[in-house]
Formats: C-alpha cells, sequence, structure tokens
C-alpha cells in the first residue's frame, strides 16, 4: 500500500467513527454487540463512505469541466422531483412540502400506515 492509500484508508476511518454517534443518536446508548446497532452503524458508515465518494467524483468531473456545478445543480433538482414522485406513490395519502409531510388525504394516509410499527 502506498501513501496516499494509507492516507485515505487512514482519513475515511477517522470520518466514519463518526457512525456511533449517528447511532446513538437514532436509539440512544446501545452496546455495540445489539444487533439494531449494528445496523444503523453499518448503514451510517455505508452513507458517509457514498457520501465522501460522491463529492469527490462531483468536484473531479466539475473541475474536468465534463459539467458545469450549474448544470449539476440543474440535474439536482430534477432528480429530486423525480424522487418526491416516486414517494408519493409509494405512500399514498402523503407529500412532502417545505414545512414537513403533509397528510392531504387522511383515510389513505392511514391505509399506507395500518401495518406500520408502533
Amino acid at each position: 500500500m502506498n501513501e496516499l492509500e494509507k492516507n485515505l484508508v487512514a482519513k475515511l476511518n477517522i470520518l466514519t467513527k463518526w457512525r456511533s454517534v449517528f447511532a446513538g443518536w437514532q436509539l440512544g446508548t446501545r452496546s455495540t454487540e445489539d444487533p439494531e446497532c449494528q445496523a444503523v452503524r453499518d448503514q451510517r458508515e455505508l452513507i458517509m463512505l457514498l457520501r465522501a465518494e460522491n463529492n469527490a467524483l462531483l468536484a473531479l468531473l466539475v473541475r474536468a469541466r465534463v459539467f458545469s456545478r450549474e448544470e449539476f445543480q440543474r440535474q439536482m433538482i430534477e432528480e429530486a422531483d423525480f424522487l418526491n414522485k416516486q414517494y408519493e406513490e409509494k405512500f399514498p395519502g402523503m407529500r412532502a412540502t417545505s414545512e414537513g409531510i403533509e397528510y392531504f388525504d387522511l383515510p389513505r394516509a392511514q391505509e399506507t400506515m395500518k401495518n406500520w410499527r408502533p
């Protein structure tokens, strides 16, 4: 392993230490052997690594002038709108607004949530 690779591994190792803080924030104090805590820690670690990778790729692509920051921002708006529509279809009776989740059709939303854990 060369010095650059060692530095990358060390920096990512430091970054992913935050996984336990996020798990504690979500679940409260839990043992590291707790399966639910392990799952949250793993998920948070994955999200952190994906975010770092995505940010690195974006920076390199903008620097290489593959696309501009503005083009990326426009595409992000399009993707956010697309995903919001998909979530509205997945969770009938609900929609996201700037204020939070709106239950615009309460009977449909109740039907959507009827088997959710209390």
